[in-house]
């Protein structure tokens, strides 16, 4: 395994083995996501970068260079095979693919009985890492997401880093709402740039719109978990996180060293990509 060390995160390879550590299989549920003295320094340091680097300004300038959706053109597993390939885990007894993790959250999902649309998204939720592709650092691709352009909620992991963002400093974004209007809607806003949002955009037009919710927020953790930022939401956006939280312990809770059988449910999944989308997508 790969071994974390102090300073700023080299690989997405060190993200996901931290997070493999985190989320083994006998942790306990309150054991899961904490943040204190406890957590390692390259955590740390992941979401010092993160927090003062995140500014409204640079969320809005990924979304007008990546939402036009001119990076690439592929199918579902030829982008999941592509992350794979970035995502190369060094001890395969051991550590899981991405492939592994999307398909431990899909099987959870379906013996759970939920619908193949909900199959499906837990399958692909994590393909937006592909951003790594084109260069993307780590604090734009991982990690917990949150509105830009408003004040950030205390209850967002590791607050306190957000002392060093420029957007401190402009006072029309240090309120409640900031830029936006209470109450209008999630849609208005500019979320911290990663491969939540990014992903969103490449599939919205295939999926359920409940899918599009578990997609673009379930790494919003203030929101879907703290229940934070209900005062720009709507009512639909209120109804519509609650998916988000039914999707997310499959996410959480579904990653074990118990590794899927690809060869045997390949089929299966590939009769699902076919049902919902075409055979290349624009990224």
């Amino acid at each position: 395994m790969h071994v974390l060390q102090n300073g700023p995160l080299e690989s997405l390879e060190q993200w996901d083995d931290h997070v493999k550590g985190r989320y083994r299989a006998d942790r306990k549920k309150e054991e899961f996501r904490v943040y204190d003295d406890s957590t390692p320094p390259v955590v740390k340091e992941f979401y010092r970068q993160n927090h003062a680097l995140q500014t409204y300004e640079f969320a809005s300038g990924k979304l007008a260079e990546y939402v036009p959706l001119h990076k690439a053109t592929m199918g579902i597993w030829e982008a999941m095979d592509r992350l794979n390939e970035l995502v190369d885990d060094s001890d395969p007894d051991t550590d899981l693919s991405q492939i592994e993790h999307n398909l431990q959250t899909a099987e959870a999902i379906r013996a759970a009985g939920h619908p193949r649309w909900f199959q499906l998204t837990g399958f692909i939720h994590d393909l937006g890492k592909v951003l790594t592709m084109w260069g993307e650092p780590q604090w734009a691709v991982v990690g917990d997401t949150f509105p830009t352009g408003c004040a950030w909620s205390d209850r967002i992991v590791f607050s306190e880093f957000f002392a060093a963002n420029p957007d401190k400093a402009k006072a029309e974004m240090q309120t409640q709402c900031g830029v936006y209007e209470a109450g209008a809607g999630l849609g208005q806003l500019k979320m911290s740039w990663g491969h939540d949002e990014y992903l969103y955009h490449v599939t919205k037009d295939y999926l359920p719109e409940e899918a599009q919710y578990m997609v673009r927020y379930h790494s919003w953790y203030s929101a879907h978990r703290e229940r934070d930022y209900e005062y720009l939401m709507t009512d639909h956006d209120k109804e519509m996180m609650e998916w988000v939280r039914t999707f997310n312990p499959f996410d959480l809770y579904s990653k074990s060293d118990a590794k899927p059988q690809l060869s045997e449910l390949r089929p299966y999944y590939n009769d699902l990509i076919n049902e919902f989308f075409p055979e290349k997508l624009a990224w």
